[in-house]
């Protein structure tokens, strides 16, 4: 069984009318409507309101893979849980950043960089995989279109991926590494960068098979108990076994 966690903000479905026409449940309850159908994934909600945003060391503890959306209010995420989140992914638990959450502290935590990129509302996309032999790709076309989403151009300020497997193509000219993986510690990092709030791109099959994908390939392999220290070593292998 893989144990997901659906991290959201929360604040665009509530606060503005015509997002929470779109996703009226919000945004993590579309994610995990569709996750919940697959009979080896369980799924549990944690959004910014919570006590520690939801995101406690006992929910992360049991978190194979963690997704994260956020936009509106990503400077008010406690920066003690930020590091609960890192320190998790380096032990092994698997990351999906979405949209915006690019610019989500853990990412710039995890990542390094400024996380910055070029946008403009109201695109056509058009998504490309560009490793159609990665576990993320499976079963999804060569291509497929994404009728209205926000643009997102280069320069992306990111650390070298690991793989770029999607890119993606806007009808204004401009292009984006739309799906990139990373690994941190013993963490899998995915981001992709469709999903804008005002449209309803989660509900679109395509991308449900993406981020289905997505955990099963993020899910850990091995997965630490305790963070990665930095021993003494009091008592030399060799030394031990002259004696």
């Amino acid at each position: 069984m893989i144990k997901v966690t659906i991290w959201n903000e929360y604040i665009h479905e509530r606060e503005l009318e015509e997002i929470k026409n779109v996703y009226p449940e919000g945004i993590h309850q579309c994610i995990a409507e569709f996750l919940g159908k697959e009979e080896d994934v369980q799924v549990r909600i944690a959004t910014l309101a919570m006590p520690e945003h939801g995101l406690t060391e006992e929910v992360l503890a049991d978190t194979d893979v963690l997704i994260w959306w956020s936009h509106a209010r990503q400077d008010e995420v406690c920066d003690e849980v930020v590091k609960r989140v890192r320190d998790h992914v380096h032990m092994g638990m698997g990351l999906i950043a979405l949209h915006s959450a690019h610019y989500s502290k853990p990412m710039k935590e995890l990542l390094g960089t400024s996380m910055t990129l070029r946008w403009h509302h109201g695109d056509r996309e058009r998504v490309w995989c560009a490793a159609p032999a990665h576990p993320i790709a499976a079963g999804v076309p060569a291509q497929f279109e994404i009728p209205q989403e926000e643009c997102y151009g280069e320069y992306f300020d990111i650390p070298k991926p690991d793989d770029v497997v999607f890119i993606g193509w806007f009808a204004s000219g401009e292009v984006f590494r739309s799906g990139v993986t990373f690994t941190r510690g013993l963490g899998k990092i995915f981001y992709f960068q469709p999903g804008h709030e005002e449209y309803p791109v989660y509900y679109q099959k395509e991308i449900q098979q993406i981020i289905r994908n997505a955990v099963h390939w993020a899910k850990p392999q091995i997965r630490r108990v305790t963070r990665l220290d930095c021993p003494e070593i009091t008592r030399p292998l060799e030394s031990a076994k002259s004696n």
